[in-house]
């Protein structure tokens, strides 16, 4: 049998574990209740390399050896609990035997002592190692460890994961030595926690990537491609009825909307998203205006009471995208003859834009072409501008689409301007 190591050997050892360079900083003689130079650093280094962050397998495998030296064992293990909490899963050893390790990849999350320890007892000291040896199939447990150490890794009472010490002997560590092994628990707990609120974190910002990746999508190449799939019937039967104008018209109508397609799909996958007009907000709606008209979807009018509106270029992108998707939806199918955009001042810092037809209607159109979406990607401009959006039928026939939100451009003077 081993002799126990001195509170001096031990210091010496987690300084080489944790490559200090002032040996003579270490307390090779602490007394009893006070926690040694060594000890106080390894907390220190743990609490700086939670603070920098970066990756969490390489922040354990750094102070699993420190701690197990400190703790006067011969190997040390960290598991952490799998996404549906059955199964502890080793994410970094020392001085395990490599066949040993393989056979601890993953545990299940009640077994033995390490599921004790997951249940939230503080520490598991335990001699008796039968159960052990026998899942694991390796010698290990009784030969090379006589005793183990779990203690949990957790976070405001949730347990994360559990870190093993394994012993050649059955000597225990000093009380001062035990408590903190627990603080190291707790902040090893705070580094898992950290890791998957990170992890969370960027789950939801790739899904919001591709929620806006796919509403740009359906914004510009969708609209463009629309146009172009109206278009094509009549050119076909321009060409059939040998009307050269007409039949060039539409061609260079569809080759326009390609060639814009184009700049769009190629802008979408440099940027993320489709470009701004430069000139703002209303020479870009009046140009939606405008091509709603050359389409023959019906009489369009254009009434905007407010036409020194200024907002953040953001949030001129997302009104713009949102009033194109539904003066496309009138187009394509409200079966409608006339049509109305109004943007105009709302009362309590708020402007209101309008979008009403005279067609089918709200439920109508959902029958002659569903476009959920479509809806859904304008609510969510809506939302990130602070906006409400609102469809609902018009009285007297038809539906209506309006917009509502804040902007600090809200009390311009208004103008009645029809465009």
């Amino acid at each position: 049998m081993r002799q126990p190591r001195t509170p001096g050997d031990k210091a010496l050892a987690v300084q080489r574990a944790m490559n200090i360079d002032h040996p003579e900083a270490v307390a090779t003689e602490p007394t009893a209740d006070a926690p040694t130079t060594s000890e106080t650093s390894l907390l220190a280094a743990i609490t700086a390399g939670l603070a920098t962050g970066g990756d969490l397998a390489m922040l354990l495998q750094r102070f699993l050896n420190p701690i197990v030296q400190l703790a006067g064992a011969q190997a040390g293990a960290v598991r952490v609990l799998s996404d549906d909490g059955e199964r502890l899963q080793l994410v970094s050893a020392v001085g395990l035997p490599a066949g040993l390790r393989e056979a601890e990849l993953a545990v299940d999350r009640h077994c033995g002592h390490c599921g004790s320890a997951a249940d939230g007892q503080p520490v598991v000291w335990a001699a008796e190692l039968d159960n052990c040896a026998r899942r694991s199939g390796a010698d290990y447990f009784g030969q090379g460890c006589r005793r183990l150490l779990a203690v949990p890794l957790q976070h405001r009472g949730r347990v994360l994961g559990v870190y093993n010490l394994f012993f050649a002997d059955t000597s225990e560590p000093s009380a001062e030595v035990q408590g903190l092994l627990r603080s190291i628990g707790d902040l090893l707990g705070l580094a898992l926690n950290n890791a998957r609120l990170e992890a969370e974190h960027l789950r939801a910002t790739l899904a919001e990537q591709r929620q806006t990746m796919a509403a740009e999508v359906h914004d510009s190449l969708g609209q463009s491609l629309a146009f172009v799939k109206m278009r094509l019937p009549l050119l076909e039967d321009a060409l059939r009825a040998h009307d050269e104008t007409q039949a060039q018209r539409y061609c260079d109508e569809v080759r326009s909307a390609v060639s814009e397609a184009h700049a769009n799909l190629r802008s979408i996958i440099t940027h993320l998203r489709t470009p701004m007009d430069p000139l703002g907000l209303m020479h870009a709606l009046q140009g939606s205006v405008d091509r709603f008209r050359r389409m023959g979807s019906g009489t369009l009018e254009f009434v905007n009471e407010l036409p020194a509106l200024k907002m953040p270029a953001e949030h001129e992108a997302q009104v713009f995208h949102l009033v194109q998707e539904a003066l496309n939806n009138v187009a394509r199918h409200a079966g409608a003859s006339h049509a109305w955009l109004r943007i105009a001042p709302a009362g309590r810092g708020e402007v209101q834009i309008t979008v009403d037809d005279d067609g089918i209607g709200p439920a109508g159109a959902q029958q002659a072409g569903p476009s959920h979406y479509g809806l859904e990607v304008m609510r969510e401009r809506a939302r990130r501008i602070g906006g409400r959006l609102d469809v609902r039928a018009r009285e007297g026939g038809g539906t209506r689409v309006q917009l509502s939100f804040p902007t600090v451009s809200a009390h311009a003077t208004p103008q009645s301007g029809l465009h």
